[in-house]
Parts: C-alpha cells; structure tokens; sequence
C-alpha cells in the first residue's frame, strides 16, 4: 500500500523526522529512505541501534511510543494530503474489470489502511484489505500475505503480489506468490529486487502484455 498505491513515504519519512528530531536524532530524507518498507517500530528500533538516544531524551517514551507518534501524524498527513500513485487506480481497474479479486496486504495498522481506502475512493475496488499487525510477523515474514491468500480463499500460487520495497518483495516472495516489484526511482537498479517475477518502473506501465508475461513466469524464475 505505502508506496504502492499511495504516495505515503514522503509522509512517513516527515513524520519521522520530527519525532526523532525530539529525541536527539537529526536525519535526512535521503537517510529515511533507508528504512522503506519496514514496520515503523522496527524503523524505530533500526535507529536506536545506530544512534541511541538517551532515556532523559526519550522522555520516559518507548520505543513503542515513539512508533505510535509517528504513526498518528501519519494517520493524519494521508487523511488530508496523500495522493494515488501513478497509474494505481488504473492498475486496480485493469483487475476489477477481469473480475479478479483485489486485496491490500499491509505492514501498516488496519486504521491506516482505512484511512488510503477512504482517502483513495477504492473501497469498491478490493475485496479485502489486511494487515500484518494482525499476524504473528510482519513484514518481511509472509504471514501478512497468506493470511490474505487465506481470507480470499486462493492458493499463494495464484496469486500476484505488488511491492515496492525490498521488505515487502521479501514477504511475498516467501509467500510463494509471483511478484511485480515497482521501487522507487532510487533504488531501481538495487540487487534486492533482483527475486522478483517481474520488474517495472511504474504502475504506469502496467498492461495486458504485462499481465500475459507475468502468467507465463514461474514464480521463482
């Protein structure tokens, strides 16, 4: 979803610089894109490993504060600002209109998936929507994505994951699902999406010739 269907890491990386600003920690955005694609505890958590703060900076805050600061600024930046990515409301219609089943499979909290939902409009474009704070692991373990194989009543074999983050590649792949790995400008050439079934620079670019390759790719080529 972030990144993915809506253009919500420049959100999560604001966020996350004014919370860790609060602590001491004073980080780019170039240094936030480091961390695309994790839960935002573990983000939280790959920092203090880094760079740890202090208990006085902290505030008597937790780790597990900190994340849920973060998180509710976010909650309210997409709310209000996000926008889709490119070609994303395409890409879901190009499925809807074959009849086929559409979900979001989710590291972020259920709440802010209703929030990209209902900001979006595309609650009648999916089937579902699911997060992995509602499994045992999140991301990059693959519970997120059969948990939602699960709930839609389909092998992880047939299924195509879209990701575009190494962490979330990461989670599909183990899932046993054929992938599209979409990364950002970026990080387009790094070798961690090298396991995807497919790679594209765009949803944008998304189409019936894509979709016809893709189903003659086994998942692990």
């Amino acid at each position: 979803m972030d990144g993915l269907l809506v253009d919500s890491e420049p959100h999560w990386r604001a966020m996350e610089r004014v919370v860790f600003a609060t602590v001491g920690l004073h980080l780019t955005d170039d240094e936030c894109k480091q961390t695309t694609g994790l839960p935002i505890l573990e983000v939280v958590r790959y920092w203090f490993a880094r760079a740890p703060w202090t208990e006085q900076a902290a505030a008597g805050r937790s780790h597990e504060d900190l994340a849920d600061v973060i998180t509710d600024g976010v909650h309210e930046r997409v709310a209000t600002l996000a926008e889709p990515m490119p070609g994303a409301i395409e890409a879901l219609q190009f499925f809807v209109s074959r009849g086929i089943p559409t979900a979001i499979a989710s590291a972020s909290p259920m709440s802010l998936i209703e929030v990209v939902v209902n900001r979006l409009g595309i609650r009648d474009h999916l089937t579902l929507w699911h997060s992995a704070t509602l499994e045992a692991r999140n991301k990059p373990a693959p519970d997120v994505y059969l948990g939602t194989a699960r709930k839609l009543n389909v092998l992880p074999a047939d299924c195509v994951a879209f990701e575009d983050s190494g962490s979330g590649l990461k989670s599909a792949y183990a899932a046993g699902m054929r992938t599209v790995a979409v990364p950002a400008a970026f990080e387009y050439n790094d070798p961690k999406f090298a396991i995807a079934t497919l790679i594209i620079p765009s949803l944008t670019v998304f189409s019936v010739d894509t979709f016809d390759a893709l189903q003659t790719k086994e998942q692990y080529s």
